[in-house]
């Protein structure tokens, strides 16, 4: 994919992908053990995920590894780490009936998360749509830092 193996993609953000499989881990396992959303909620994905956007834009550059053709690559693999663990919990939610962090209302619009529609936003729309919207941060990013510290 943009003349990158798919191996070097994952070896490349190897870290970034572990530590959004690690948080999701611990947050999913805090939330089961009866800890409040409101304590949950400050274990996060999403910062990872903002971590690993901006890392990624600098990184990709810095390194030699690429542009912004490489940077989408990135982008799509943390997305698809991400959102297709977020949906594997609330597969979980809805298989066995035991609410988690994944399917709060707080975090699925006042409602109850557990559901095929909630599901199937994260299995298919947020790793195909997410990526794109990162892409576009991190390409401003990229574009900085090639200004900062040319190739």
């Amino acid at each position: 994919m943009f003349g990158k193996k798919l191996s070097e993609y994952i070896r490349f953000e190897s870290w970034v992908l572990i530590l959004i499989a690690v948080v999701w881990a611990v947050r999913l396992g805090i939330s089961l053990a009866g800890t409040s959303f409101a304590s949950t909620r400050w274990v996060s994905i999403n910062i990872v995920s903002l971590l690993g956007l901006i890392w990624a834009a600098v990184a990709v550059q810095t390194s030699g590894f690429g542009s912004y053709k490489q940077l989408l690559g990135l982008y799509f693999f943390q997305a698809i780490v991400q959102h297709w663990l977020i949906a594997l919990a609330i597969l979980f939610a809805i298989m066995t009936g035991t609410q988690n962090v994944y399917t709060a209302p707080e975090v699925s619009g006042g409602g109850d998360g557990a559901n095929w529609i909630h599901f199937v936003a994260h299995a298919v729309a947020a790793a195909l749509v997410i990526p794109f919207v990162m892409w576009l941060f991190g390409s401003i990013i990229l574009f900085v830092t090639k200004r900062v510290k040319p190739a």
